[in-house]
């Protein structure tokens, strides 16, 4: 695994971890699941694409049929696990589930940065 995706995971988990710990706190149970339940599709997105997409391809047609069905990868599995989440779990608190996959998000895009410097 090269060292961009583990930076991604590790931060993303740990963004999920704190914004469920967050969520406990101020919301209960439910809420603290949710957030888990949100980063956990956020990350399970991003293994999706970067398993799929990040390869050493020289080829530029390869380099770009890889990224585009990481990206398919990646959107198959949130739309996934998110019809999973919303048929599974009945006492789903909304706001912490879409908190902890959007902050996960936004650690993506932080690595997207942190590769332009």
């Amino acid at each position: 695994m090269k060292p961009v995706v583990r930076w991604v995971l590790s931060r993303q988990a740990l963004t999920t971890l704190c914004v469920a710990a967050v969520a406990g706190v101020a919301g209960g149970k439910n809420a603290a699941v949710s957030a888990l339940l949100g980063g956990g599709i956020g990350m399970l997105g991003a293994f999706a694409y970067a398993w799929r997409a990040v390869r050493d391809e020289t080829d530029p047609k390869k380099a770009y049929r890889a990224q585009m069905l990481g990206e398919t990868y990646k959107y198959a599995v949130v739309l996934g696990g998110f019809a999973l989440v919303f048929l599974g779990y009945r006492d789903l608190a909304a706001l912490p589930l879409f908190l902890g996959f959007a902050l996960t998000v936004v650690v993506y895009w932080m690595a997207l940065l942190k590769t332009r410097n």
